[in-house]
């Protein structure tokens, strides 16, 4: 009888044991646990953006199931993707996308595991990189605005996965390259080349076309400025030479002789000048004061 107790009570500390054992499980510090009661979830241990809370833990056997997800960034490296610029030209374009699980139990309700997850967002990048990528020519996609594409791009698929309640941050993309195929290339190129040319001629002309308004605008100013300097100098000649007359006037009306005898010897030293000879009458009264110093006939 003591046997027969003996073997029970050992088989209910080993039922006891296993029981125990089976109800234990440890969380890494990279993972989040999500505890699934009856197929359904019930509490997510160690998730992200908590504090972390790794370790040993409990659950009930047999009623709980434990589905372990990665607490870190995951990369998918996405199927090259072919598709029509906004020019009509074909790109193989070749990208990757960062992301992190932020919500374990839309996750698991949406895609299940990282595989799920992989095939989800191929499928939204695809269209995606389709729409955004279709709105731009090819050489804003392959130098021009990658990093602005790639941003946008981000912004869609986030709204997108949180549309689809699929529990995930977006947290980069990158275009790793955006090839043209090989058909195409070389003609792609001439053509690139050609529209630099044509857009550094236009430069050129306008350049050309500025310098010449600035010339003529210059020219115009001198030539403004140089009537209005002749106007003003005319000006003062013109007052000047009143003035000058103004005074003879008063020199003459003051003393007759006087003034006649001035401009007499005025003349002589314009007209008499060294070397030259005059043929003149000795009674003209050009030469009055050289033979009278009374001055002219009377």
């Amino acid at each position: 009888m003591n046997s027969v107790k003996g073997i029970i009570a050992g088989a209910v500390l080993v039922i006891g044991a296993l029981i125990l054992i089976s109800s234990m499980y440890t969380v890494k510090q990279w993972e989040q646990v999500l505890v699934l009661r009856f197929n359904a979830a019930h509490h997510v241990e160690n998730a992200w953006g908590e504090e972390p809370d790794a370790g040993l833990k409990y659950r009930v056997p047999v009623l709980d199931k434990v589905v372990r997800l990665d607490r870190r960034n995951l990369e998918i490296d996405l199927k090259p993707v072919e598709l029509l610029a906004s020019d009509e030209e074909r790109l193989v374009v070749d990208a990757f996308v960062r992301y992190r699980i932020v919500n374990p139990v839309q996750f698991y309700e949406a895609v299940r595991d990282e595989r799920g997850a992989a095939l989800k967002l191929q499928s939204i990048m695809d269209s995606t990189l389709r729409d955004t990528l279709g709105s731009v020519d090819t050489p804003q996609i392959i130098s021009g605005r990658r990093a602005e594409l790639m941003e946008e791009i981000q912004v869609t698929v986030n709204a997108f996965a949180k549309a689809q309640r699929l529990g995930i941050e977006i947290i980069d993309v990158r275009i790793v390259r955006a090839d043209l195929p090989q058909e195409n290339a070389e003609r792609v190129f001439a053509r690139m080349v050609t529209k630099r040319k044509e857009e550094a001629s236009r430069k050129r002309a306008e350049g050309a076309e500025r310098a010449q308004e600035i010339k003529a605008t210059a020219e115009k100013t001198a030539t403004l400025t140089k009537a209005e300097a002749q106007r003003e100098a005319e000006i003062l000649r013109g007052q000047a030479d009143a003035k000058v007359t103004a005074i003879l006037a008063d020199a003459y009306n003051r003393d007759p002789e006087f003034y006649k005898f001035y401009r007499s010897m005025e003349a002589y030293k314009k007209s008499m000048k060294e070397g030259t000879t005059y043929v003149i009458s000795p009674d003209s009264d050009f030469l009055s004061y050289m033979n009278n110093q009374g001055g002219a006939r009377r």
